[in-house]
Formats: C-alpha cells, sequence, structure tokens
C-alpha cells in the first residue's frame, strides 16, 4: 500500500498560522511577471535561526528549500549567502538594512525555528523591503517536524505572491510516466513528486503500460489509461491509499482520460471501429455520454475551468485543428489557424488561455492561445515537445521534451521541462529515469 506524504487538509499540517506585525510600506517592492524577460531580483535569503541543533538544521533546510524554490522560478535571484553581513542571530531584533543594500538585495528573507514543548515546530518568518526599510509579510506556522518542507513552499508561495501579485505554485506536487528499458521494451510506471523532484516515488509496478495520468481537483486521485491484457482500461487511483479502482471497460480503444473540474465527472476519448469521439462519464452515476458525433478524429478533450466548455482536437476540417465545444457537446467552433497541425489542449486554470502541441515542418512546438484563438504564441520548439500542463496559477507550463537518437540508435533521451508563459526561462526538470505525461496538481489543500 501506498501512503501519502502529504494531510488530506491544510489544517491537518499546520494547526495555527497568524500575521505578525507587518507595517505598509512606502513603495511598492513589485515584479510584473506579464512583461518579456524580467530581470531577476536579488533576494537575500538568511538561514532560520534555532537555539537548539534540530531547529538549527530544520532552519537551514527550510532556507535552502524557499531560496531554491525562488530561483527556479526565474524571477528572483538569491544572493550568495557568503556576502551576508548580518547573521541569522542578529536578524531576530531588526534587519540593518543598510548592511544589506551594501550586497545588492532588494528583498530579504528572515526566519526562526524553535521545538516546542509537545514536539512540534514554530516556522516564523518575514519578508522585508531593504530599500523601503519595511516588513512586507510575517507569517507564523505550527507543524509536525517531518513537513518542514512543505511550509517552506509554502513560505516561498508568500513570498512570490507579495512581490508579484500572483498566486505561488511552490505546494504542488507533479504526476508523470516514469520509462526505462529499450525502445522495444519499453517499463512505463506512474510516478510522482514535489515540484521540485523532492519526495519522489514509483505509484505503479510497470508490470502495464500506464498513460496520461492527470490529477483530480482534490490532488487525492489520479486518472490515468493502463492496458490489462493488451486492452485500454481507465483507473482511479487514490493517492492516500494506493488503492486502484477500475473505472470502466469500454469497447475499442480510449484515449486520454480527464477530471471534470468539480471532480464528478471524467472527460475522454473512445474509439470503436476507427472512430473517435468524446465522451463524459458521471464518476457518480458511471453513465456514459456521447458529446461529440462526426466521423473524423475527435480526441484530446479538456474542460475550461467554469465547466461550461471543452476544447478538443479534430481533423473534421481536413487536418487536426482545435476545437471548442458548450459541455454538451453543441456549438462546435474551430479555433486555431495557423499552418500545421495541433494537439494536446489544455485549458488554463486562469481560464484565459489554451495550451497546445503544434507540428510543423517536423518540428513540434508548445504554444498557448486566447479561447477564441487570437494572440497565438509558440513558447518552447524542439525534435519534439509535447504534452503541456498548467501550473496551478495559470503563469508556467510543464512539457516532456525527446531528444533524436544517434545513427545507432543510442540517445533519445525524454524528460520533463519547464518555461514561464512569456516563453523564457526554459529548464530541466530532474527525474530519476525518462520521464513522459507530465500533470501538474492544483495547490494543495
Amino acid at each position: 500500500m501506498v501512503r501519502s506524504d502529504f494531510p488530506r487538509r491544510l489544517a491537518a499540517l499546520i494547526a495555527a498560522a497568524f500575521a505578525l506585525w507587518a507595517a505598509p510600506a512606502a513603495a511598492e517592492l513589485r515584479i510584473d511577471i506579464t512583461r518579456g524577460n524580467v530581470e531577476p531580483m536579488p533576494v537575500a535569503v538568511t538561514e532560520f535561526f534555532g537555539k537548539e541543533p534540530q531547529a538549527q538544521a530544520v532552519g537551514r533546510d527550510i532556507s535552502r528549500v524557499v531560496s531554491a524554490d525562488l530561483e527556479r522560478s526565474g524571477l528572483f535571484r538569491p544572493v550568495d549567502p557568503r556576502a551576508f553581513i548580518q547573521t541569522p542571530e542578529a536578524l531576530q531584533t531588526q534587519p540593518r538594512f543598510p548592511d544589506w543594500r551594501a550586497i545588492a538585495a532588494q528583498a530579504l528573507i528572515t526566519g526562526r525555528a524553535e521545538v516546542q514543548p509537545d514536539g512540534r515546530l514554530k516556522i516564523e518568518f518575514r519578508l522585508w523591503d531593504v530599500i523601503a526599510e519595511q516588513q512586507l509579510v510575517g507569517l507564523a506556522y505550527f507543524t509536525v517536524p517531518q513537513n518542514w518542507r512543505r511550509v517552506a513552499h509554502i513560505i516561498a508561495d508568500q513570498v512570490y505572491k507579495r512581490i508579484t501579485g500572483e498566486d505561488g505554485y511552490f505546494d504542488t506536487r507533479i504526476v508523470y510516466v516514469a520509462e526505462a528499458g529499450p525502445q522495444n521494451r519499453r517499463i512505463k510506471r506512474l510516478a510522482i513528486m514535489d515540484q521540485d523532484g523532492a519526495n519522489h516515488r514509483f505509484l505503479t509496478d510497470g508490470s502495464a503500460l500506464v498513460l496520461t495520468p492527470r490529477f483530480s481537483p482534490t490532488t487525492q486521485e489520479i486518472t490515468y489509461l493502463s492496458y490489462f491484457h493488451g486492452q485500454p482500461r481507465v483507473y482511479i487511483f487514490n493517492i492516500d491509499t494506493g488503492q486502484q479502482e477500475v473505472l470502466g471497460d469500454f469497447p475499442g480503444m480510449t484515449f486520454a482520460p480527464r477530471f471534470s473540474p468539480d471532480g464528478n465527472s471524467v472527460i475522454m476519448s473512445l474509439s470503436t471501429n476507427g472512430n473517435s469521439e468524446v465522451y463524459a462519464m458521471d464518476l457518480r452515476t458511471r453513465l456514459v455520454k456521447r458529446l461529440t458525433n462526426h466521423p473524423a478524429i475527435d480526441t484530446s478533450p479538456s474542460m475550461s475551468p467554469d465547466g461550461r466548455q471543452i476544447v478538443f482536437n479534430s481533423d473534421r476540417g481536413g487536418s487536426q485543428q482545435l476545437y471548442i465545444m458548450d459541455n454538451d457537446g453543441r456549438n462546435v467552433r474551430r479555433i486555431s489557424f495557423g499552418k500545421g497541425r495541433y494537439a494536446t489542449p489544455v485549458w488554463s486554470p486562469r481560464g484565459d488561455l489554451i495550451a497546445f502541441t503544434k507540428i510543423l515542418e517536423n518540428t513540434f512546438y508548445i504554444g498557448v492561445m486566447r479561447i477564441d484563438g487570437s494572440g497565438e504564441r509558440l513558447l518552447s520548439q524542439s525534435f519534439l515537445d509535447e504534452g503541456p500542463t498548467w501550473a496551478p496559477n495559470g503563469r508556467v507550463l510543464m512539457f516532456f521534451r525527446q531528444t533524436p537518437a544517434d545513427a545507432s540508435g543510442k540517445g533519445g533521451a525524454t524528460r520533463l521541462h519547464s518555461i514561464d508563459l512569456t516563453g523564457y526561462n526554459l529548464r530541466e526538470v530532474v527525474t530519476p529515469t525518462d520521464a513522459s505525461d507530465p500533470a501538474w496538481s492544483p495547490l494543495i489543500p
């Protein structure tokens, strides 16, 4: 049985969180993330001060994770701690702001870790505007020691939100398909990890091929496609218990199951006699409803955040393009009109954009467009970029990239990458094996 490292409710993780004193800043310390290539803000992340050895170790670990989260976003440049003049202990009273301006820090993060009599940890942090000499955020959290890493991600989210004005995405997880073995005998397993690659574990044993995992809105369940005795089945996997449930045995082939935003249904495409259509299954009644009815191939459905519309790709116009319809299958209209073919559309959690894979002249791209098809922007390109998934704040995308094999058939590694919405800050997301089909969770409740 697989046990989740994450409690179902935030209340189970953090017994209390309360605001510390914070004065209004004289001037806004702000990063505009809607611009193009943003110059990263210099931020000093100090070790969180602790008196006991356990608290000292936790304080060092938390500051390390917070710094790494902010650096990976591409919006912050952590200052080298060797340049720090003021010590973590001295910072427990008040920062000496000239010391931090002297090393070019614009923002300062300080903190404290304490072990409580009942064994819990108390974690305090403060975010300071070095230029205005004002505290911007001050919070304290109580948690069990094993959840220190999650508190670090929550702190990074708080800093990100205060300086950018947008929700963070660090307290999240990624589920993906871990791949190993030769191309003609590929082993594919479900795997899950924190968004920074920590707490990695495999969810299935590789005895059956798995494809297209997707999170439920509660983050506690995953729907995916698996081949059982050569037949495709749609499963629901409970992360807490490790239990798998067969959603249904469907005639023909099944593709790309995905939860609706309310979690009450799963939309997918089913193929019979070579014709693929979009269907929805009510998880409470197990009733299946056909949404499209066309001799062309209709597949890869994704619902809008409000559940009212569905985007999918279809070749009904002669080539593979993107279409939107109402959630009952009516009012179908095409939205992509550029050169090339379009596939794997995914609606942004903000509701304003649709991400997609584009194939043009043997090159693959990850792009976005508005829901009416306007404003198409291509963010990445390579030999094979495919399968975008959105961070919950709708500002970052993850996808998988395959490199070409050499003449002897070697190479061809498949890895996860992330990129921000402006097309900058492309980064590999490190995994133990080859990786494909990523899905980004909502913020963990």
